[in-house]
């Protein structure tokens, strides 16, 4: 039993102030979010905002419609736990937010704060001095075409050996364990090359990494903000760990490849002057040395870009190959004939070669990944940004937001309207084909290139949100887009698959819809009819 000589130590005492005084901060303090319904608040109640938070972090499905049918043409506050107040415009204002300059409305200053970036990486920097972005959206994108055969051939050595080549039995795979080491292989040989692509340390700590910084921003930012510092030492130490292991595999790669490129540019007759890789390593020293700074050609600089780049992608890619790969073992053996039928004939039609315009061809295969992104996206909130503007924004229906107001539109919801994707809950795999390829608009003109490429697996639009929309849409998704559809038909070509009678569920993470990480399936090599792959 505690006595009064006991309550009144200091060592005791100090802390339940501290956290006394925590919670009262959070119930009192002043909120800088404009007057608009809450979401998940029920009349009356008190402290409405915590305990709406506590309720949409529960059923995050739930809230996101509501806010969209309920309050469908105004704006209105959505909370979240561990991610913060929201407020949530109406779709019909998503294209005016992504149009508003990045002085007003800031995508990387709420990035940088949804993930805590000034504790969950190593050398912050990395992200406030972004350089590495210019060479995703131009240099990576204009040669993902000249990428596909190094990307065919990890793939076809990752899908061999960790999905086997049996073609007597159907073997059990854990799709989402499986897929992410392919993925982790098959990207990283466009970042770093052979042989460390396949380097399972590398893999590891890289893989490690990405689920670090969500699982710790998210223990952060529970965290009252003046203590954040010190429980950043604990909680980021794994982030460390991992981060170091990173680095010391991959530094003594970087040092070889600078001390080659000094010797280029130095006409040096030696092993030097073969042919440079062709690869994000690569592109960033001959970047680091075109801008000057000895901070970007710092070993330690560049295998931290690489890293990041791992994290940005790697998840995003193993969930979304995971989805597809799901979605097509519960439908039906006609969909995954058609599917072979029309890669076989693409092919064909290309001298049995694997490039750009093949995959482009490929308007099924497209399809069925825009299909299950939109079906399964782990985007919920659109666009989401801070207001940076010290004199406030004010959208189109006149309501004013304050500098720090977070702001997004919806995206789970209008995915799943039937006004807009009819059927939406159900997966047709031919959805978006179908529009492709359609004969005629209602005024009987035919459909425009551009209007066919609207319907494509990486074009954006208020009404597919999967890679974001607007300036700020995910620079790489030309690359992932040719790496998912690439991965996928070797996949569909060279294995069949024991059909399910459901799907296995995705689950809700927060503000996030995840693959079921443990869902298995049955598959087994196929013997002929493989057209080359």
């Amino acid at each position: 039993m505690l006595t009064e000589d006991v309550l009144s130590r200091p060592a005791v005492l100090a802390p339940t102030v501290l956290v006394v005084a925590y919670l009262l901060y959070q119930l009192l303090r002043p909120s800088n979010l404009p007057k608009l319904p809450i979401v998940g608040a029920k009349p009356g109640e008190w402290f409405p905002l915590q305990r709406a938070k506590w309720r949409n972090t529960k059923d995050m499905k739930t809230a996101t419609e509501i806010a969209y049918c309920q309050y469908k043409d105004r704006a209105c506050i959505l909370p979240v736990g561990g991610a913060g107040n929201f407020v949530l415009l109406p779709f019909k204002e998503l294209q005016w937010l992504v149009e508003q300059p990045d002085a007003d409305v800031s995508m990387h200053d709420q990035t940088r704060d949804a993930l805590q970036l000034d504790y969950t990486i190593v050398d912050p920097r990395l992200d406030r001095v972004p350089v590495h972005v210019n060479l995703i959206s131009g240099l990576l994108t204009r040669e993902t075409g000249n990428l596909v055969p190094d990307l065919l051939d990890e793939i076809q050595h990752s899908v061999d050996s960790l999905w086997g080549t049996d073609a007597e039995t159907f073997n059990t795979v854990c799709v989402y364990d499986v897929m992410r080491r392919i993925i982790g292989r098959a990207t990283n040989r466009v970042f770093v090359g052979l042989p460390l692509c396949r380097d399972p340390a590398l893999l590891d700590a890289g893989m490690a990494f990405a689920q670090d910084v969500p699982l710790s921003s998210t223990l952060l930012r529970f965290i009252w903000k003046p203590f954040r510092p010190l429980a950043a030492l604990f909680l980021t130490l794994p982030n460390r760990i991992h981060t170091e292991q990173f680095y010391r595999i991959l530094r003594p790669e970087i040092r070889r490849r600078l001390k080659e490129f000094e010797a280029r540019r130095a006409d040096v007759e030696t092993k030097a002057a073969e042919k440079e890789p062709n690869d994000f390593l690569q592109w960033s020293i001959k970047q680091a040395k075109t801008l000057g700074d000895p901070y970007y050609s710092k070993v330690d600089t560049l295998a931290g870009r690489i890293l990041l780049l791992n994290f940005a992608s790697i998840h995003t890619s193993s969930f979304a190959i995971t989805h597809a790969i799901l979605d097509l073992a519960s439908s039906k053996q006609d969909c995954i004939d058609e599917l072979r039928d029309e890669i076989t004939s693409v092919l064909a039609e290309h001298g049995g070669e694997w490039n750009k315009r093949a995959l482009a061809a490929m308007t099924k295969l497209d399809s069925v990944m825009r299909e299950s992104q939109r079906v399964n996206s782990f985007v919920t909130a659109a666009t989401i940004r801070a207001v940076d503007n010290p004199k406030g924004v004010t959208t189109p229906s006149g309501l004013h937001l304050s500098k720090g107001t977070v702001v997004c539109a919806p995206s789970y919801p209008v995915f799943h309207d039937p006004n807009i994707y009819p059927e939406p809950h159900v997966f047709k795999p031919f959805r978006f084909a179908e529009r492709r390829t359609a004969a005629a608009t209602e005024d009987g003109e035919s459909l425009s290139y551009v209007q066919r490429a609207r319907q494509a697996f990486a074009t954006t639009s208020p009404e597919y949100t999967a890679f974001g929309h607007g300036r700020h849409a995910c620079p790489g998704r030309f690359f992932a887009a040719s790496e998912l559809k690439l991965m996928l038909a070797y996949l569909v070509l060279n294995y069949d698959f024991e059909f399910q009678e459901k799907r296995p569920e995705n689950f809700w993470f927060g503000m996030n819809r995840i693959p079921p990480m443990k869902a298995t399936i049955k598959i087994k090599r196929r013997t002929k009819d493989r057209s080359g792959l």
